[in-house]
């Protein structure tokens, strides 16, 4: 018996050892920096002009801010005269990566940003939209009102938004899909690059990169969301980061802040939130921005960045580890909040 009960505890020891293992892999650990592949995400090298960022947007050759403004914050309800100088508050201060969707309070958001793109504004910036049609006709239609909307006749970057059901990426490529509104106006000359979005798993992400390498299709952008909560849940920055790098495309992180739903955790503040992100290999961090105060939040984190060392980053990652373990403070991810194609399906296009 003697014999059997010490050969029980060896593989029960060997067993944790295994699972301790398997879980240090998804779990970044304080103690042992080095262990998680999170930690050695490369900082991309940023240019300072004043006191804003500016890093390499992917394979494009363009170079975009650090931060970038949020669209759907931008158009939320108030005076457009108030929007608009926001906006242009923003430019002055060295942000140019525009955000913004066809659907972001029904057109309100892009018709303010191309308010404010007057006056010379439109030529400072790198503007981007969002469609949400999953067919041909659906994605022309909308980028047609965007245009019109945001009063240019180039469109910087467009992108597939809401990338969230394991079906988007083949309705994306199939024979009357989106795709062939996006390559149609590209070679139009009314958009220069092509990039797709999702906040819901990580999976959908990587099946949209798989599809699109079976077509020889490249995407010049991918947006997601990247914060301290993340790296802990559904990790896109685990899971997806190392793939967008192997093939050039430009990460853009949001919902960094989750909506300011993620600083309720009590766990990180709105700066050290701000510049995670900044830490990792992203283009540009896409902030919602609807007040002066958190417009000069976000100017501050791009003013005082610097890469973090490892020790910090693991700390700052074993702070929220407990508190990101069930996605409760991204509702992105675990519920259909932010879900606005699933709330308005005719939106896409097709058949719900």
């Amino acid at each position: 018996m003697a014999t059997s009960r010490r050969e029980f505890l060896t593989a029960s020891a060997a067993a944790l050892t295994a699972i301790s293992a398997a879980q240090a892999q998804n779990a970044p650990s304080a103690s042992a920096p080095a262990a998680d592949p999170l930690l050695d995400l490369p900082t991309p090298e940023s240019t300072r002009k004043g006191d804003m960022l500016y890093r390499p947007l992917g394979t494009t050759g363009e170079t975009v801010s650090l931060v970038g403004l949020g669209g759907a914050h931008i158009g939320n309800p108030g005076p457009d005269d108030a929007g608009i100088k926001l906006i242009r508050r923003a430019i002055d201060s060295g942000i140019t990566f525009m955000d913004n969707c066809w659907d972001y309070h029904d057109g309100n958001s892009e018709v303010r940003m191309g308010k404010a793109l007057q006056d010379g504004y439109r030529k400072k910036v790198f503007l981007m939209t969002k469609l949400d049609g999953r067919t041909r006709v659906a994605a022309n239609a909308q980028l047609e009102e965007s245009l019109k909307r945001l009063q240019t006749d180039v469109i910087d970057l467009v992108q597939f938004h809401e990338n969230i059901r394991m079906t988007d990426p083949d309705q994306f490529f199939a024979k009357g899909g989106a795709v062939e509104a996006y390559t149609a106006a590209q070679k139009a000359g009314k958009i220069r690059f092509i990039g797709f979005t999702g906040h819901k798993d990580p999976a959908i992400h990587l099946k949209m990169l798989t599809v699109a390498k079976a077509h020889g299709f490249h995407f010049d952008t991918c947006q997601m969301p990247l914060n301290v909560m993340d790296a802990h849940f559904r990790s896109f920055a685990h899971l997806v980061l190392p793939e967008l790098l192997k093939v050039g495309t430009a990460a853009l992180a949001m919902k960094t802040l989750g909506g300011g739903i993620l600083l309720r955790s009590n766990t990180v503040s709105a700066i050290d939130a701000l510049q995670y992100a900044m830490n990792l290999p992203v283009a540009t961090v896409i902030c919602g921005i609807d007040q002066e105060r958190i417009l000069d939040q976000a100017l501050e984190a791009a003013k005082t960045f610097k890469p973090l060392p490892k020790e910090a980053l693991a700390a700052m990652l074993a702070k929220t580890r407990q508190s990101a373990a069930k996605g409760e403070f991204e509702l992105f991810k675990t519920s259909e909040r932010f879900d606005g194609t699933s709330r308005n399906p005719k939106w896409m296009g097709v058949a719900s």
